[in-house]
């Protein structure tokens, strides 16, 4: 099966759409880093770095549509997010990119549709957006069925719903991949074994601290002996004195009062700033983490790039371009790879 990725990002679908034995041919973001980070990982497709609204289906001529193709992707989701109540309505321009997607969709008739987004799209507006999009497949010929599933289930060590639409050609109907764990993987398992770090440091490329304890350490890791994007963001002494205050599973609510003076009302901060993760548990969502300012479990600093990556699972082959900042806004803009992947395998069985 040949695949074309739409607002690829970093490429996190494609690394689980590639994992699952698809042939990823063309990808579409106009974001330089993210698609510079694109370009390194997926060497053999070809990547349009531009506003898709310039993307025409004559771009991808080279498909060989006797082979069954699967276009997917998921529009900028910020917009549709629970946590952007600022922007979450049809005001927010980047809102109506899904109709690019239908129409790429529309012009290219793929024999599969993989259009993923946050949850929070099934409530934005009452439900506009969605219903939108369904009605867009449905008059483009496609059969659809969509569903939120939690990453957790699948093997990644995180708490992150996504919502899923697969959309058929040929009047098939799919249902939601059955889970694929029985016990979640934790944060311990997840990253244990990666560098020793602390605040501020950026050596990029390091050694592991110690040999793969885990099954999906050892997954992730192969047969590497050295990983990259070892980026720890450089936090004030005031902020890590901050994070010494806080338990795992706390928040700013466990920080000295007299430690948060510089918030006009601390009491209007989300309940995920400055959240410890939990070792035995899976993560939280990996959004923004540098600005979410998650803490390390057992360490007063943030999280570096490439834990953060291994709770997305991302494999620790995968490089990221562009600084550190950067890096960090493509880790939690990403479709957890392994979860992509329990989506493309569902359809593979019917393909």
């Amino acid at each position: 099966m040949q695949a074309i990725d739409l607002f690829s990002g970093a490429g996190g679908m494609s690394t689980g759409a590639a994992m699952s034995g698809i042939n990823v041919r063309y990808a579409v973001e106009m974001d330089p880093f993210a698609a510079a980070t694109f370009a390194l990982n997926h060497k053999n497709a070809t990547l349009f770095d531009r506003d898709i609204r310039k993307v025409k289906s004559s771009d991808f001529a080279s498909l060989n549509r006797n082979e069954p193709v699967v276009l997917f992707g998921g529009p900028p989701c910020q917009g549709f997010s629970t946590s952007n109540q600022k922007n979450r309505d049809s005001e927010n321009l980047n809102n109506w990119l899904f109709r690019e997607y239908v129409r790429l969709v529309r012009e290219m008739k793929p024999d599969w549709v993989v259009f993923e987004n946050v949850k929070g799209l099934i409530e934005t507006e009452n439900g506009y957006f969605l219903d939108a999009v369904l009605k867009g497949f449905k008059n483009a010929g496609y059969t659809t069925n969509h569903f939120v599933l939690n990453s957790a289930d699948y093997g990644v060590p995180q708490r992150r719903n996504r919502l899923f639409i697969v959309a058929s050609l040929h009047g098939l109907k799919i249902d939601a991949p059955e889970p694929t764990v029985t016990k979640h993987v934790n944060v311990a398992q997840a990253f244990k074994d990666l560098p020793e770090l602390e605040n501020g440091d950026a050596p990029d490329e390091k050694e592991y601290s110690t040999h793969a304890r885990t099954e999906y350490a050892k997954a992730l890791r192969g047969a590497l002996k050295r990983c990259t994007s070892n980026l720890v963001t450089n936090n004030a002494p005031h902020i890590v004195e901050r994070y010494s205050h806080i338990p795992q599973g706390g928040n700013w609510e466990d920080i000295p009062k007299k430690l948060m003076k510089n918030y006009t009302d601390v009491t209007r901060c989300h309940t995920g700033i400055y959240r410890r993760l939990k070792e035995n548990e899976p993560s939280v969502v990996i959004g923004n983490f540098r600005k979410n300012m998650l803490v390390h479990p057992w360490k007063d600093r943030g999280l570096s790039v490439r834990e953060a990556a291994r709770l997305q699972s991302f494999p620790d082959s995968f490089k990221f371009a562009g600084s550190i900042g950067f890096q960090q806004q493509q880790v939690g803009n990403a479709v957890p790879p392994i979860l992509a992947k329990a989506v493309f395998a569902k359809i593979l069985m019917h393909a």
